[in-house]
């Protein structure tokens, strides 16, 4: 007995046993440190990628421990949940005074983090290829490249299924920002499928339905489904559509308090794609594009666009961000592009009406809700194209589906961007270039190739082995 005594209070001590439901309620709560949300960003590596033994945290106060893998009991009374929701707290409290150190814990936590995604198979983030993509991102004459990119097969080990995006940061910090949001927002996304399937299997009721709460989004997501061209809401819609919704609400949530990025005045787009089957799911803030490569009647091959670009001038995001005292007017010098202000101050001048980040504004209009879309695929559709402004600024959709589809598979990103370089520097003689990132996926590919990766020379090196009509969704 006093063996069993000491090792309970050894687990105690040295382990948080934590349950979905408790991580939902730590992210939810306003009180204490918002510093939990590094819990769940943490609680969704564990989730998506399946891990089945702790994630030590180095460097963590001696109450913080280890965290249990996800699914672990949490006490069987009451009174010991409530112990360890208020132990929780006070060891995320702790933390946060010193999370701007290097050798915070959250410091360590984003190292662990991005070690295991380096290590995922079929996750793909840099130039290169794989039998059913091609990616490529190049560095504009602005300064760092602040664009990324990211094709996951076998998204969150579901077959069949892949998760492509890219994203375009801005402001001083907007690198870190889309990188941030490449690396965790997949997590998020297959973390909240989990969720809510398994909700959904379990009985539980209104897994389709929760509340956003009263925010400037609140009637940019509460409507029902929309549905165009008779097509039905099918639970796999259903399910993707709620995923999308949360997961980007906590990404921004995350940015908000993160320790060692300032997303005061910066921030990125995401256009966000989930194929799986023939069923294909979009989500999208800002002006970053995907369009559809595919054949009309005729057999003619026709660019079809699946989002909206999300900028202040569509009538709808101005009469929301107007309504929050948001201004919206364009500069002398661009009449063409209208921007994003604070009520008092000629700042930040965003010229997107959706973002993440950019807290600066999320008072005053700017959302993170992204605008999602449905589409069902048919033998005539070829590829989808997902790429940054710096392509579609000076290439129109037509142009880059006639592109693709005139080179080779393998290279097709490449050849994107670097057409997309030349024209800016024909167009826009005197400006400068923007970054630029593609990621093209084919959809009448097999899937028994291996993915390679361009080096910083462009030689090819082999990487890992993959094995692997529009409706809005209002």
């Amino acid at each position: 007995m006093g063996r069993n005594l000491r090792q309970i209070k050894k687990v105690k001590r040295d382990s948080v046993k934590t349950t979905t439901a408790t991580t939902d309620l730590l992210v939810e709560s306003r009180s204490g440190s918002d510093c939990l949300v590094g819990l769940e960003c943490l609680l969704d590596i564990v989730r998506a990628l399946g891990m089945g033994s702790c994630l030590s945290v180095e460097g963590a106060s001696a109450g913080a421990g280890g965290l249990l893998p996800y699914g672990s009991a949490s006490p069987s009374s009451p009174g010991g949940r409530r112990r360890d929701r208020r132990k929780i707290r006070r060891t995320i409290s702790s933390n946060s005074s010193s999370s701007a150190s290097p050798s915070s814990p959250y410091s360590t936590i984003d190292s662990h983090i991005e070690k295991r995604l380096h290590r995922v198979p079929g996750r793909i983030c840099l130039n290169g290829c794989s039998d059913v993509t091609s990616l490529f991102t190049k560095q504009g004459q602005k300064g760092v490249n602040q664009d990324a990119m990211i094709v996951w097969e076998n998204f969150g080990s579901r077959a069949d299924t892949i998760f492509c995006g890219v994203f375009d940061g801005h402001g001083p910090y907007g690198h870190l920002v889309a990188k941030k949001v490449r690396d965790s927002l997949p997590l998020k996304l297959s973390s909240r499928w989990d969720l809510i399937t398994a909700g959904s299997k379990n009985g539980v009721s209104g897994a389709s339905n929760y509340a956003l709460g009263s925010s400037p989004e609140t009637g940019e997501c509460a409507s029902s489904l929309k549905l165009v061209h008779g097509h039905e809401q099918t639970e796999l819609i259903s399910t993707l559509k709620d995923s999308f919704l949360k997961a980007f609400k906590f990404m921004d949530k995350e940015l908000k308090v993160h320790p060692h990025i300032d997303c005061y005045s910066s921030g990125t787009t995401a256009v966000t794609l989930v194929k799986q089957g023939q069923d294909i799911v979009i989500g999208n803030i800002g002006d970053s594009r995907a369009v559809l490569g595919t054949r009309d009647e005729d057999d003619f091959l026709v660019a079809v666009q699946l989002t909206v670009d999300l900028k202040p001038s569509l009538p709808r995001e101005a009469e929301r961000i107007k309504r929050f005292r948001g201004r919206i007017f364009a500069l002398k010098n661009e009449p063409d592009v209208d921007r994003v202000w604070l009520p008092n101050s000629n700042s930040p001048g965003l010229a997107m009406a959706r973002a993440f980040g950019d807290f600066c504004l999320k008072d005053f209009g700017l959302i993170s809700v992204p605008d999602i879309s449905y589409h069902r695929l048919s033998e005539k559709d070829e590829f989808v194209i997902l790429a940054t402004d710096g392509i579609w600024d000076v290439l129109s959709n037509e142009e880059v589906v006639n592109i693709v589809a005139s080179s080779p598979q393998s290279t097709a990103a490449k050849v994107v961007v670097e057409t997309a370089v030349r024209t800016w520097r024909y167009k826009f003689p005197f400006s400068k270039v923007d970054d630029c990132a593609v990621v093209c996926l084919f959809l009448n590919s097999d899937s028994n190739k291996t993915s390679v990766i361009y080096t910083a020379n462009n030689s090819i090196v082999p990487g890992n082995d993959n094995g692997c009509s529009l409706m809005r969704l209002d």
